[in-house]
């Protein structure tokens, strides 16, 4: 069995962490190469490696009885593909995805069953046609001098440079807003590059564990996680993280990140999760499972895998939708100018 690791850069993880991350190659050689061993194959595979069996109370022995029959060798492979997923999203994560050459499996009810609390063409009426773009990220003055940023995806790479430019240019701004609403996640370099732009000194900011057995509560010890302070402009005025359901992933570590920042305020609605890092492993008939290996940690020694908080909970109105007004960025606006008063 192939096991995969990604990138793990927001953090220094001690090398015997990473090692034992990722050496938890199974024996899957007993498994056929038919629907009947693919089937057990991938179960294994998730009762041996997945993380949340116990914090999400779910009994996968009995996922297995409930799907197990509905396994024949003559089924054909739409069928398998189909039952295979029903079975994956029992775990009740955006992180679990059976990935074959003809569909990827996904479960998006962490998501969909929740308020979007954001409208492309509202937002686009505050950034209208002369907005700037730099590193993935949309940003502008707005009239009443508060910055706003927009960061649709953290695979867009955020460069130090295009940083330093936003951030030069926003320093006459009362305050910055960065929305990161329908933000699905990325790469973990860029939470690191922009996050460590809103801290002075190194912070502890979380914890995080990794399996160290096949029992579902085999795990280390929690080591601790730390943010580093930017070698480059760093920005010392308010700043307000507009959130939705559908920050996830590497956008949820971002916001548990910035939820310790001194300056920051996180406003909006909860988020949905996706703390634990995945990993990939392959199945006989050449398929592969991405699956919830490490959990994260906030630095209270919560878990964040459901989601976190806002400092401020604010919904998007219809009303102010059919205006083109949108809620959140006019309630962070006012908290900046509440803030920004202060300082003075």
């Amino acid at each position: 069995m192939k096991i995969s690791k990604i990138k793990l850069s927001l953090f220094a993880l001690p090398i015997f962490l990473l090692m034992a991350a990722t050496s938890c190659s199974d024996n899957l050689t007993s498994f056929n190469n038919d629907a009947e061993g693919n089937f057990d194959a991938l179960w294994t595979i998730l009762d041996r490696n997945y993380c949340f069996f116990e914090y999400k109370n779910i009994d996968w022995d009995s996922v297995y009885e409930e799907y197990r029959p509905r396994i024949a060798n003559d089924m054909g492979t739409d069928a398998l593909f189909d039952v295979m997923g029903m079975m994956l999203a029992a775990l009740q994560d955006g992180h679990v995805n059976l990935i074959a050459a003809h569909d990827v499996s996904r479960y998006w009810e962490w998501k969909d069953d929740y308020p979007e609390n954001f409208d492309l063409s509202v937002q686009k009426a505050y950034l209208k046609t002369d907005y700037s773009i730099a590193g993935g990220l949309e940003y502008k003055i707005l009239e009443d001098n508060v910055g706003y940023i927009y960061y649709g995806s953290f695979s867009g790479t955020a460069t130090e440079s295009a940083l330093n430019q936003i951030l030069s240019r926003m320093a006459i701004c009362h305050g910055i807003i960065i929305d990161v609403r329908g933000n699905g996640g990325g790469s973990l370099d860029n939470v690191d590059r922009i996050a460590g732009r809103f801290f002075n000194e190194k912070t502890h900011i979380g914890y995080i564990s990794h399996k160290t057995g096949w029992g579902h509560n085999d795990f280390s010890e929690l080591y601790p996680r730390y943010i580093n302070s930017s070698d480059n402009i760093r920005y010392q005025k308010p700043v307000v993280v507009l959130t939705n359901r559908s920050c996830y992933s590497a956008t949820n570590e971002f916001v548990s990140v910035m939820k310790y920042a001194p300056n920051a305020t996180i406003l909006g609605d909860r988020t949905g999760g996706g703390s634990g890092l995945p990993f990939s492993s392959e199945l006989p008939n050449g398929w592969s499972v991405r699956f919830s290996a490490s959990p994260l940690f906030n630095a209270e020694k919560e878990q964040i895998e459901f989601g976190i908080d806002p400092d401020v909970k604010v919904e998007l109105k219809d009303g102010d939708v059919a205006r083109k007004i949108d809620t959140l960025i006019e309630a962070a606006r006012s908290l900046i100018k509440e803030k920004a008063d202060n300082y003075k």
